[in-house]
């Protein structure tokens, strides 16, 4: 048969290198996968369960890997089900290509079944969106698209109607007016700081007595550089969630996460530093910032947009992060480790001492935080840590050590429920050879966790290390959620809204052919980890935890505390809320 659109769109993605697709078929990219399957040498594709999994797998494999992922859906429902993944990239600053089916040209405009407005529903999370007409049309859209997604790190979406993906393709438009010629190829944007404002960033810095750094996901490719000028500058480093694997957390003047999730250390250098460096951070919190006034500030960022986005910046350097760091180095003045770098490290050092002890506490039957302290003392150094979005978020930002070349990362700006599982797998689709841990809470394991265990049943076989391990923290309880109407509404608990319903996971592991394994007692936690990460297959731990061990934040504001002892006073577990509250204050 004659070559087809479906055929030249998947040509030219092979061109531009792409070799993997997260998809879900239906009858609006009929055309589509009929090129795939002449094609299937040439692709990775991977059938997730449901399309917002594509758009979550795309994102993350944007994430570990640096470059462009590609998520395939069909016309109506198809399409709809992309949108929270594909927010999801967009708000994280991830290079996603969305290919989306549409039913009939000349349908279009007639009520059709499954027509939607896709070009009007895509608008606004794509930084370019696009519908292909005529074969013509195809090679410049495409091009376009992924030029667009790469340069400005966000989603871009291309649709194409099913019966234009059957029309035979036109690889090279005719050379006159009204077509247009594109080409393969990117260059990436890179913005070069100006020597003049190089200079007056280490002034600033320079005169600082009390350095504070924080560091974002921008600062990820830029660990050595980070280092040598945190060393020069003596001063402390604070990360952002997505910035947790920018360094390694085993240096002693690294204070961990900040924010609500954060560490008590990072408050603390926040709170008393006079000068600070933001590197690739739009951190969103600004109570966990110094106040305005305290701090004479730098920010390097790739984007003018930033600048000054969360706290009053006094000079601002446009670049990539390494580069820049690297170039700002020999223009500051080394400062000796006296008093304000030891602060730093005491505090550090207590910090942690802090976590281990209210980790260790007992808890009815398990303390979820224990469950994330014995899993960092084994984790691999290669590892991957994927998370969703819940109150295992704390534990992970506050409990995990990260070290070595581990990489970590989950919905970020977005923080949506339902990505640990999908991330987990399009970052072992990505890293076959290292351990991958999906960390989980039950409400997102029952949203569509369990579901995606499908997919892990489907492609495990073919990973050279079969590690991959989801934690599953079962405390029955949509828990984040419940602790933030106590804290901040000052509502006691709805249990008909908060209450998840029992099941029985490990099992159901056990049922896909994995390895199940269901903790209740905290003695069997370390060995529980031990087992996970040398079976042979892919292991789902089950931990039986308290809901009732408070996500703390690193201080406690009084309105806080005020909303809290409302809430006790009608809050169906209030008894248990003052036992374990009462622990985790006076560790």
């Amino acid at each position: 048969m004659s070559k087809t659109v479906g055929d030249h769109l998947l040509e030219r993605l092979s061109e531009w290198g792409i070799e993997r697709i997260f998809g879900y078929p239906g009858d609006g990219i009929n055309g589509i996968m009929g090129a795939m399957g002449r094609h299937a040498e040439d692709f990775d594709y991977v059938r997730v369960r449901h399309e917002e999994m594509s758009a979550f797998m795309a994102g993350a494999h944007a994430k570990f890997t640096g470059q462009v992922g590609v998520c395939l859906a069909t016309s109506g429902p198809g399409a709809i089900h992309l949108l929270n993944g594909l927010y999801d990239a967009k708000l994280d600053h991830m290079p996603v290509l969305a290919i989306v089916g549409q039913q009939a040209s000349t349908s279009l405009g007639s009520d059709y079944q499954q027509e939607t407005d896709l070009h009007t529903l895509f608008k606004d999370v794509s930084a370019y969106v696009e519908t292909v007409v005529t074969p013509a049309q195809l090679r410049h859209v495409l091009d376009r698209a992924l030029r667009v997604a790469m340069a400005e790190k966000s989603v871009a979406t291309v649709i194409i109607p099913n019966d234009v993906q059957q029309m035979p393709a036109v690889e090279s438009p005719p050379h006159k007016h009204a077509n247009v010629l594109s080409g393969v190829g990117f260059i990436e944007p890179r913005p070069y700081a100006r020597d003049a404002d190089l200079q007056a960033a280490a002034d600033i810095l320079n005169a600082g007595e009390k350095v504070a750094i924080l560091a974002g996901a921008g600062a990820l490719g830029a660990r050595d550089e980070l280092i040598a000028v945190a060393q020069a500058l003596s001063a402390g480093v604070a990360k952002a969630l997505l910035g947790k694997a920018a360094l390694p957390d085993d240096l002693p003047w690294v204070t961990g996460s900040i924010g609500l999730l954060g560490t008590r250390a990072s408050y603390q250098l926040m709170k008393e530093c006079d000068t600070l460096l933001i590197v690739g951070s739009t951190f969103p919190y600004a109570e966990f910032l110094p106040r305005e006034g305290q701090a004479r500030a730098v920010q390097i960022d790739l984007h003018a947009r930033n600048i000054s986005m969360r706290y009053p910046i006094e000079q601002a350097l446009l670049g990539d992060s390494a580069e820049t760091l690297a170039r700002l180095l020999p223009l500051l003045q080394p400062k000796a480790h006296g008093a304000w770098r030891e602060s730093v490290e005491r505090s550090v050092a207590e910090s942690w001492a802090e976590l281990e002890d209210k980790a260790m506490l007992d808890a009815e039957p398990l303390n979820p935080q224990r469950v994330f302290w014995e899993m960092s003392a084994q984790l691999p150094d290669d590892a991957i840590l994927c998370g969703d979005s819940g109150s295992h978020t704390n534990w992970y930002a506050r409990d995990v050590r990260l070290r070595g070349d581990m990489m970590g990362s989950l919905s970020g700006k977005l923080a949506s429920m339902g990505s640990g599982v999908p991330y987990a797998i399009a970052a072992k689709m990505a890293h076959p050879q290292r351990p991958v841990i999906a960390m989980v809470g039950d409400g997102a394991m029952q949203m569509n966790g369990n579901a995606e265990l499908v997919t892990v049943q489907q492609y495990w076989k073919r990973w050279s290390n079969p590690t991959f391990i989801v934690l599953v923290l079962n405390n029955g309880d949509l828990n984040q959620v419940t602790w933030e109407q106590r804290a901040i509404g000052g509502d006691p608990k709805f249990a008909p809204a908060q209450d998840v319903i029992d099941f029985p996971y490990a099992r159901y592991a056990e049922m896909l052919g994995f390895r199940g394994i269901r903790v209740d007692s905290p003695e069997a936690v370390a060995d529980a980890w031990r087992e996970a990460f040398a079976a042979d297959r892919p292991v789902l731990i089950e931990f039986v935890a308290d809901p009732n061990v408070p996500p703390l934040p690193p201080h406690i504001e009084f309105e806080q505390a005020r909303h809290f002892l409302g809430a006790l006073r009608s809050d169906p577990d209030r008894w248990a809320m003052i036992k374990q509250s009462a622990k985790q204050i006076l560790k």
